[in-house]
């Protein structure tokens, strides 16, 4: 009988791989077909192609430019230089890489004619005392929250070593501002993408050496500027109820006015920063001043819909109007964990910041 069922086990791994075989050959098959209707100018079989690459492009798209608005132009703009240069694609490479080497591309002509997306903390050191009516610094591009509802947890192939989330936290995507456009495409292309030195410099038009020369340094940037830990390993340390336990009591804070509550749930070396404005707060004492003298007393009214952002816990909040009695969109409040503690606030302060994230106008 053991043989018999070892020739039956055999017999359903054989098979389960030639079924594996025969549904990528037909899946190569139906690309090949679709590929071959978008040559032939319809632009519904593209849109096919592209539709499941589209969440992933995006995202590379806001790592190279730190800004999602700039991201959705770019990704815009590269889907047409695409869909008009598809004559072009020879096949040589997947699909997959042709379209990353036409996004890449696309975001390092835009890089040329834009200033480096920026936080608080790149200005200049945190400030000593409370600014009760800080005044935003419009002549600053400044880092936008991204919405991660379309990516996934995993890494975007085998050979990458950040996950997808991981990649688009705040300190990772700041940190990447402060690489020239070369590098940072190679760092994202090596370690968030998976791609190969040799496809890296065959997208760039350059040498292996160059390739591996910009990826030392690349690395070496970065790892000054981002925590050992990353937010995505850190939830994973903590359950679901108590993230939403924090995000709770932060929106319980805010809405009742309890210092004691939110000071209970930061670290001694909490930081918060809210562009546009850019004064920024580092420590227990100073940051709980602040929260006690702005948003705290001094602001108004809040309400607050929870939602993520940057692979990471987020909080729309929103601002009471008093003439209108609706509280109006002000800031996606984005927070860094370590452990149970929340060690730091980012405020992106704006109501042009809220549709990405599905979230409206206002709230009664």
């Amino acid at each position: 009988m053991g043989s018999v069922r070892n020739e039956d086990s055999g017999g359903a791994a054989e098979s389960s791989v030639v079924g594996r075989i025969s549904s990528a050959a037909r899946g190569q098959g139906e690309q090949a077909g679709e590929l071959a209707r978008a040559r032939a100018g319809d632009d519904a079989a593209f849109d096919r192609l592209v539709a499941p690459l589209r969440a992933e492009l995006h995202a590379h798209c806001y790592r190279m430019l730190g800004s999602t608005h700039d991201a959705d132009d770019a990704l815009q703009d590269a889907l047409l230089r695409a869909w008009q240069g598809l004559g072009r694609f020879e096949g040589r490479s997947s699909l997959r890489s042709w379209l990353y080497t036409v996004a890449t591309r696309t975001c390092l002509d835009l890089l040329k004619s834009r200033e480096r997306r920026a936080v608080p903390m790149d200005l200049g050191p945190a400030s000593s005392h409370v600014v009760v009516h800080d005044v935003p610094s419009n002549d600053v591009a400044w880092l936008s929250p991204y919405p991660d509802a379309g990516l996934t947890d995993s890494p975007a192939s085998p050979g990458a070593r950040y996950e997808q989330r991981e990649a688009v936290e705040v300190a990772f995507v700041a940190a990447l501002q402060h690489l020239p456009g070369n590098q940072r495409a190679a760092l994202l292309l090596f370690e968030v993408l998976g791609f190969t030195a040799a496809e890296i410099a065959a997208m760039m038009d350059t040498t292996v050496a160059s390739i591996n020369s910009a990826l030392q340094r690349a690395r070496r940037i970065v790892s000054d500027r981002i925590p050992q830990a990353t937010q995505q390993q850190t939830l994973r340390e903590i359950d679901d109820q108590r993230v939403r336990r924090i995000v709770t009591g932060y929106m319980t804070a805010l809405e009742h006015g309890d210092a004691d509550l939110l000071v209970a749930m930061l670290t001694d070396d909490v930081t918060w920063s809210m562009p546009p404005l850019p004064h920024w707060y580092h420590g227990l004492d100073t940051v709980t001043e602040f929260a006690v003298r702005v948003p705290l007393t001094s602001c108004g009214s809040w309400r607050h819909r929870a939602t993520s952002a940057n692979g990471q816990p987020a909080i729309g909040a929103y601002l009471r109007d008093d003439p209108t009695g609706l509280h109006r969109a002000w800031s996606i409040n984005v927070l860094t964990l370590r452990g149970d503690r929340i060690a730091a606030i980012t405020s992106f302060i704006g109501a042009e910041h809220f549709q990405p994230f599905g979230l409206p106008d206002s709230l009664p």
